[in-house]
């Protein structure tokens, strides 16, 4: 067994020098590259002005030498959970340079002379993960060396001896480091015990059945990874390698827990907690059931309305934190029995949104389900669905049908007047590289993708539709990030769209014919769409105009649909 690094030592502890640390696409690196890589990111930190800097890179193993790069320059680190331009109008005013795949990011300085590197200072060193809250507004959560070291100390003494009962495990991992989840599983605890982490994510099923089989394994994953693993693929060789799978980011289906056992020949190992806590609890749901246990230091306790409070050196101070997370005693352990935070009013109505969700499941048309509440002045809540193929027979009658139907289930535990008035159908919940279904994603599917027209005219070869662009419209989103327009081909899908919602025209597209963008459309402004179509050569034409001129104009020529 190799020797345990304690976290602010990783670099600085002397000898080490046979330590492999990762696999970069097949190669094995040892610690005198880490070292290495570690020293030319320090170097380069430490010629740039400013305390704070971004790190998101999509190899664990350079990531690894770039945080404690940036750390040993004596930096504090933001680690955004995505590259989207959201979250980067958000994130690149905080900080002072960057590194990875963001804008005029840094480069290591491999040539720069290595000085000697001391143990860091475990509470002034840190960072902040990004996570998002109950409302899907984005938090920021600061996490000091400290905290991160007692996590490996935790999980080391939770599943330190499986892992390595058959010798140091390769460690695999589907979600991405850039979480805290991942950065504490995937880079953090294989670099302080001693295990190879595995540069590259395995986001598909089929690079793990090919993979994990080179054991000892362990697998880093999530539920929304664990559910979709398909039977038609052979998994004997990953059944032989992998000595242990963990998941986290949400509980695990009895299913998919029971799948998983089968294909990949072990019960996963489930991980409770959040970005605030760390983790609080394990379960396997095939010794365990619903009852999760304590990690290793772990106090907890169920408050007077069965709020779960805990406390351990994951926490930045010694007092008790009181989650969001309901909970039911049960023999040395807890049930989980939903979030506080999911209780809404409508029409001065509690409505628990988790209730809501059971019921749906519960009535077999759904197989997975989300129900939410809209922004807005009042709470509107609205389904996102997943159908089964008993749901998909109804939805085939009409998205009405379904919608009714659900409804009619959900009389059973809420009132009429707190039924949602909105659903969405999908083949699969949206999930981000952590497996997460952020609330954000899930609101944006109810985000309008073109304005409401007012028809000023509509006739058998003619239409004019006068159209408020209003900021808020999905379209502008990160395009561009400060300053939004409408894209052209955004115009085009809407003239096509509306063209089609006032004249017979052809499924089949051919091409498009002078096609001219003159002046931008701005959020905010009023446009006119005219659309004409010649029935004969299936010519669909449009033009948007304001006050201002012509915005846009062209032609799209479309092909009998009976053609070959």
């Amino acid at each position: 067994m190799a020797e345990w690094l304690p976290l602010p030592e990783v670099v600085s502890r002397p000898g080490q020098a046979d330590r492999p640390v990762a696999r970069v696409r097949g190669s094995v690196f040892g610690r005198p590259a880490f070292v290495a890589g570690v020293q030319a990111w320090r170097a380069a930190f430490a010629a740039v002005p400013g305390e704070r800097v971004a790190l998101y890179f999509e190899d664990t193993f350079v990531f690894a030498c770039a945080l404690f790069g940036a750390w040993h320059a004596g930096k504090h680190v933001s680690l955004p959970g995505d590259t989207q331009a959201a979250t980067l109008a958000r994130l690149l005013p905080t900080v002072d340079a960057c590194a990875g795949d963001l804008p005029g990011a840094l480069l290591p300085r491999p040539d720069a002379p290595h000085v000697p590197l001391a143990p860091l200072d475990p509470w002034r060193t840190g960072l902040a993960v990004h996570t998002s809250g109950s409302s899907g507004e984005p938090l920021s959560i600061a996490k000091a060396l400290a905290q991160l070291d007692a996590e490996m100390h935790t999980l080391q003494a939770a599943f330190g001896a499986l892992l390595d009962a058959r010798g140091p495990a390769r460690v695999f991992a589907s979600v991405s480091h850039q979480h805290i989840y991942g950065l504490l599983f995937h880079a953090l605890w294989p670099l302080a015990a001693g295990r190879v982490l595995e540069a590259e994510r395995l986001p598909y099923p089929e690079t793990m059945a090919d993979q994990l089989g080179d054991g000892p394994a362990v697998l880093i994953t999530s539920p929304a990874h664990l559910k979709r693993l398909p039977d038609t693929l052979d998994w004997s060789a990953a059944r032989a390698g992998l000595v242990a799978v963990f998941s986290s980011g949400g509980p695990l289906s009895p299913e998919a827990a029971t799948s998983s056992l089968v294909l990949l020949g072990q019960s996963p190992i489930e991980v409770f907690g959040s970005s605030e806590t760390g983790g609080i609890a394990w379960r396997q749901r095939a010794v365990h059931g619903d009852r999760w246990t304590a990690l290793p230091g772990i106090q907890w306790r169920a408050d007077g309305d069965g709020h779960l409070a805990v406390q351990s050196g994951h926490l930045p101070d010694a007092h008790w934190y009181t989650t969001a997370d309901l909970v039911e005693p049960d023999g040395d352990g807890f049930v989980l029995r939903g979030r506080a935070d999911r209780i809404v009013k409508i029409e001065e109505k509690r409505v628990s949104l988790t209730t809501m969700e059971q019921a749906l499941l519960a009535g077999g048309d759904l197989a997975e389900v989300r129900v939410i509440a809209l922004p807005g002045d009042r709470p509107r809540l609205a389904v996102v669905g997943v159908p089964t193929a008993a749901g998909r027979v109804r939805l085939d009658q009409g998205k009405r049908v379904l919608n009714d139907h659900l409804r009619e289930q959900l009389l059973h535990v809420v009132e009429r007047v707190a039924l949602p008035r909105r659903f969405r159908y999908v083949d699969h919940l949206p999930t981000n590289a952590q497996g997460k279904t952020p609330l954000a994603t899930l609101q944006a599917l109810f985000r309008a993708t073109q304005p409401v027209p007012d028809w000023q005219l509509r006739e058998p070869l003619k239409a004019v539709a006068r159209l408020d662009v209003h900021a808020d419209l999905l379209p502008f989103e990160g395009h561009f990030p400060g300053a939004p327009l409408l894209p052209g081909v955004v115009q085009i899908d809407w003239a096509v769209d509306f063209g089609r919602q006032c004249f017979p025209v052809p499924r089949r597209f051919l091409r498009l014919d002078t096609l001219k963008f003159q002046r931008p459309v701005l959020p905010g402004m009023q446009v006119d769409l005219t659309l004409t179509w010649r029935p004969a050569d299936r010519v669909l034409g449009f033009s948007y105009d304001s006050e201002a001129g012509t915005h846009a104009a062209g032609s799209v020529v479309f092909g009998a649909d009976d053609d070959a």
